[in-house]
């Protein structure tokens, strides 16, 4: 019994300090899902690119609405915040210690059960990153649901505005970015789906019009060294 005792004291001191901490944090935390989740400033290609998600849905059937915010919650909120989120070393000069470690998984996974549909019950015994922000994962995920809905009531960026954007972007990183490097990840994915990809590109209406699947021919011929004349 002095051992059970002991154990929830500890237990419940353990906790104190937790929430002690978490409301120290609890601006930055905010800051941080006002900061990605704003659709007012979102940039043109999230706009592009979850349209034209909206427009794959559109062209298969069975596909809801929570099936879409899965797609869109995979290639952006899990795909790249939550990536930056737990190796920030990746754009910071910074050492990440095991606590900063620890504290950078407890907001990755509140920051990923926002981005879900389905809803946990809790209770004493579930985890204690998950019992830390109860209270707040609602707000979070209304969030989420509101910037999903503002992207979709942006005005469509055109294919036009998106290629200036691009140019722009490219222009302002020049080197900065080693584009070479860039290319040789693009063609490995390329490469690795091309036979998808030419199917998909001869049987668009909008790709045969740019002949995109002529391009990537000679652009996958010119990587491979198989173009012997200009």
């Amino acid at each position: 019994m002095k051992d059970k005792s002991m154990t929830k004291a500890i237990t419940e001191l353990y906790l104190m300090r937790l929430l002690s901490v978490k409301g120290t944090l609890q601006q930055f935390v905010d800051d941080f899902f006002h900061s990605v989740l704003c659709s007012s400033v979102g940039p043109p290609a999230v706009k592009y690119f979850f349209d034209f998600l909206d427009e794959q849905a559109q062209k298969h059937d069975n596909v809801d609405d929570q099936t879409i915010d899965m797609w869109k919650t995979s290639s952006l909120p899990l795909r790249f915040w939550v990536n930056i989120l737990r190796n920030p070393h990746f754009i910071f000069d910074i050492h990440v210690n095991e606590v900063v470690d620890a504290s950078l998984f407890v907001i990755v996974q509140t920051f990923m059960d926002a981005c879900t549909k389905s809803e946990r019950k809790l209770s004493r015994d579930s985890p204690n990153h998950k019992l830390l922000y109860a209270k707040e994962i609602s707000t979070y995920k209304k969030m989420v649901e509101d910037y999903y809905k503002g992207i979709r009531e942006m005005v469509p960026v055109s294919n036009q505005h998106m290629n200036t954007h691009l140019a722009k972007v490219s222009r302002s990183h020049t080197g900065k970015l080693s584009t070479q490097v860039a290319l040789h990840q693009l063609y490995q994915y390329a490469n690795k789906y091309y036979d998808v990809i030419i199917t998909s590109f001869d049987e668009d209406p909008a790709a045969q019009n740019k002949q995109l699947a002529l391009r990537l021919q000679q652009i996958v011929a010119v990587l491979e060294n198989k173009v012997t004349d200009p």
